[in-house]
């Protein structure tokens, strides 16, 4: 009979040794790295103050490092997550229940799939799952949830019994692309001669420049900075980051940073920023002082995708939503998330909902991956 598994809650991310975090975390993807994640705690962006606690739930090993760690966050607001549970939480409410606070196992802020089940030692996985359960239980919450989990990891969360969700995202695939025109070549010719005009308009009169490492520098971040509260602005009322965070990761993670500025006389009008990772390209913000015809989608997606050719890396996801993508050779992929509702009748309502969902999502990406601009047959 196998030993007991004891998990526990640390006090935040920075409680744990940046080396400990990452012998279970892996270098593949960048947004669950201690690095990243800490800068989120220290820069006041992921704090209990703006609902976001830090809660990692630890299993440690026999040598009394961690063997298993889940990046949680006891959440007092459903923000910052692009999973969207608002109803599920007015109907809660509605039935006399308190849905706040929860527990959300997650990269704050941050749309991209990746482990949520961080393992040094593999067999630990359901463990792990299992101490996420007893954590909501123990604390009387309604709810824990895993968003944007990997492929890999998914059949732990079915083979747990938790309620799986599907969204869908764009990404860009690399077919062993040699260069853009080698792209562009596998598309229809009217989607190619679309591209290339808006490429053309996007860059009149600027000059392009992809930055990482050293070479970002302070008056780079301030002005990506101006862009990033711009677009924060107006799509969530207030940006989620603070200006803190960028030069934390600038420091701590910048060969892994990839910053793209759109210049007009020297000086930056546009900017986006992407992460680099194993094997992707992960497009994260984007902001403008000056509005430029097809500059959003040049700095991007195109840029984006010359990066990724050029580094030799399988895809970009270039974040949440957008159909628009879809014209520019990002195609519809599923993503997904898991859900653990400890009360059976509230469980069997979200269970029936994400079964009528789960048919509308598949029916919408069959019907938009015939949109895609490649070539048939």
């Amino acid at each position: 009979m196998p030993a007991p598994v004891t998990a526990r809650i640390a006090q935040g991310v920075a409680s744990i040794p940046a080396a400990q975090w990452d012998a279970c975390a892996g270098t593949g993807n960048p947004f669950v790295s201690h690095a990243f994640l800490s800068a989120l705690e220290a820069s006041g962006s992921a704090t209990a103050e703006t609902g976001w606690q830090p809660l990692p739930i630890v299993i440690d090993g026999a040598d009394g490092a961690p063997a298993a760690i889940a990046p949680a966050y006891g959440k007092s607001h459903s923000q910052g997550e692009y999973v969207f549970d608002h109803g599920w939480a007015d109907a809660w409410e509605r039935a006399g229940g308190r849905y706040y606070p929860k527990l959300q196992i997650a990269a704050p802020f941050t749309p991209v799939p990746g482990p949520r089940l961080l393992l040094r030692d593999g067999a630990l996985g359901p463990a792990l799952i299992a101490g996420i359960e007893a954590v909501a239980d123990q604390n009387r919450l309604s709810s824990a949830h895993v968003t944007f989990i990997d492929d890999a990891q998914l059949p732990l969360f079915e083979r747990a019994g938790w309620l799986i969700r599907a969204g869908t995202q764009f990404h860009w695939h690399n077919h062993g692309y040699a260069s853009f025109d080698d792209f562009l070549a596998a598309l229809s010719s009217r989607k190619r001669k679309a591209i290339r005009r808006e490429r053309e308009r996007a860059v009149e009169g600027l000059t392009i420049r992809h930055l990482t490492g050293a070479e970002i520098t302070e008056a780079h971040w301030d002005a990506f900075w101006a862009f990033y509260q711009d677009t924060g602005s107006r799509k969530w009322g207030h940006p989620y980051l603070t200006r803190a965070f960028f030069s934390m990761i600038g420091e701590s993670m910048g060969d892994q940073v990839l910053l793209m500025l759109a210049e007009r006389d020297g000086r930056p009008i546009a900017g986006a920023l992407n992460l680099i990772g194993a094997d992707a390209l992960y497009g994260r913000y984007w902001g403008c002082v000056e509005d430029v015809p097809f500059l959003h989608f040049e700095l991007c997606y195109y840029q984006a995708i010359e990066a990724a050719i050029a580094r030799g890396l399988s895809r970009v996801e270039a974040g949440a939503q957008g159909e628009h993508k879809l014209a520019r050779g990002y195609v519809p992929v599923t993503t997904w998330s898991a859900h653990y509702l400890p009360d059976p009748n509230f469980r069997r309502a979200v269970a029936e909902y994400l079964e009528r969902e789960k048919g509308a999502v598949a029916h919408e990406q069959d019907y938009l991956g015939e949109l895609t601009p490649f070539k048939r047959g």
